[in-house]
């Protein structure tokens, strides 16, 4: 009866591996996330004082 056992691979049994998951192909610098952020803010507070 113990040769009718199915056994997983000691490496998977219960384990669970994040970074095996595919990343996205968008890849940004935080720099240009923080440029982007701050030319944004300045646009809508330059859209708001001519009201538009």
């Amino acid at each position: 009866m113990s040769q009718d056992k199915i056994q997983a691979p000691s490496s998977s049994t219960g384990l669970m591996r994040f970074y095996d998951v595919t990343s996205s192909n968008i890849l940004l610098e935080p720099k240009s996330v923080l440029v982007f952020a701050v030319a944004f803010i300045v646009l809508e507070l330059i859209l708001h004082v001519i009201k538009i």
